[in-house]
C-alpha cells in the first residue's frame, strides 16, 4: 500500500493559499483518478483507491500544518506502511512558482509540516517540493505563505497540478526521473518563473593604440617614453 499525504491547513478560509498547494494536489489526484469520497479518519480527511495497479490512501491532515505528523505516523501504523511507501507535497519557498523538486530523506528546510512529519514516522520517505517563490523580503514571507495564490500564478498552477495527477502512476512505480520530466515540460514556458537577467557585459577597454587611432591627429600621445615613440611612429607623427 501506498500512502500520499498533501500539507495544508483545514478550514475554506485556507483554501486557496500557497501553503496549502499540497492539499491542492491530492485534490487533483484524488478528482483524476476516481478515489472515494473523503472520510474522516487518523484526524485528516482520508479517500481510497488505486493508481497503476497499487492500492493508495490519500491523506490531508486536519490538525494544521505544524502537527501534520500526528495524523500520517497514525495513519502509516494503522496500515502498517513504511516510509518507503510514504510521498508527501507541500509547498516550498525557496522553489521559483512552477519548479518542482523530489528527494528522499534530508532536512526540513524550515518547514514546519515536514519538522512534524521528521519528528513523528522518520525520514527517509519521499518529499515533492512545489515551489511557491519568495517575495524578497523575509517581512513579508509569512503573508506570502498565508495569502492566496494570484492570478497570474493560474498559469503554472493548474497545468502542474493536472500534471502531477495524470502521471503520478509513474512516481508511485519508482519512474521519478520521468515523472520530473513530465511536470518540467507541462509548466515550461508558462510563466512559471521570471526570464533571467541578463548582465551587461562591461565595455572592452580599448588599447592605447586604437583610442589614438579612432582620435585622430588630435589625439593626446604621452610625450616620453617607448610608448609615445611607438604612437608617433603608427600615427605618422615627426619627433
Amino acid at each position: 500500500m501506498l500512502l500520499i499525504a498533501g500539507l495544508g491547513n483545514p478550514g475554506q478560509q485556507y483554501e486557496r493559499h500557497r501553503h496549502n498547494v499540497g492539499f491542492m494536489a491530492a485534490d487533483a489526484i484524488a478528482r483524476r483518478h476516481n478515489f472515494s469520497s473523503w472520510s474522516k479518519k487518523f484526524n485528516a480527511l482520508v479517500a481510497e483507491g488505486r493508481i497503476g495497479g497499487e492500492k493508495v490512501l490519500l491523506i490531508k491532515p486536519q490538525t494544521f500544518m505544524n502537527l501534520s505528523g500526528q495524523a500520517i505516523g497514525e495513519a502509516m501504523r494503522f496500515y502498517k506502511v513504511g516510509l518507503e511507501d510514504l510521498i508527501v507535497f507541500y509547498d516550498e519557498l525557496d522553489l521559483a512558482p512552477g519548479k518542482l523538486r523530489l528527494k528522499t530523506g534530508g532536512g526540513s528546510g524550515g518547514h514546519n509540516g515536514i519538522k512534524s512529519i521528521d519528528a513523528h514516522c522518520g525520514k527517509d520517505y519521499r518529499r515533492v517540493r512545489i515551489g511557491i517563490g519568495h517575495p524578497g523580503d523575509k517581512a513579508r514571507v509569512n503573508a506570502h505563505v498565508l495569502g492566496d495564490f494570484a492570478k497570474a500564478d493560474q498559469a503554472w498552477l493548474e497545468p502542474l497540478l493536472d500534471t502531477v495527477a495524470d502521471n503520478i502512476a509513474m512516481l508511485a512505480e519508482g519512474d521519478e526521473s520521468g515523472f520530473m520530466n513530465r511536470v518540467s515540460l507541462a509548466v515550461k514556458g508558462s510563466g512559471a518563473e521570471p526570464a533571467a537577467k541578463q548582465e551587461k557585459k562591461p565595455a572592452r577597454k580599448q588599447s592605447h593604440i586604437r583610442q589614438a587611432r579612432q582620435q585622430g591627429p588630435s589625439a593626446s600621445i604621452p610625450e616620453n617614453g617607448p610608448m609615445a615613440a611607438m604612437l608617433k611612429k603608427l600615427l605618422g607623427q615627426k619627433e
